[in-house]
């Protein structure tokens, strides 16, 4: 495996345990979009862009929702 391929493997592991674990604290809604934006520059550095540009997209809404929980709750 070269370092891409880890790096990606990486990113994709880090958003199936943060979508996991999303329900027991808001920082994993947050961990989730860190790692779908890892997994956009993933996508653009081996060059599938479209996936680079759907992660951008999941890496965005989940930060809307992460900051929907964290702050307009309270």
């Amino acid at each position: 495996m070269d370092a891409l391929t880890l790096f990606g493997l990486f990113a994709v592991s880090a958003m199936l345990v943060c979508y996991a674990f999303e329900d027991r604290s808001a920082w994993f809604i947050f961990g989730f979009a860190l790692a779908c934006a890892l997994g956009s520059i993933y996508g653009f550095l081996q060059g599938a862009w479209p996936f680079g540009v759907v992660e951008a997209i999941w890496a965005l809404v989940a930060l809307r929702r992460w900051y929907r929980r964290q702050y307009a709750a309270a």
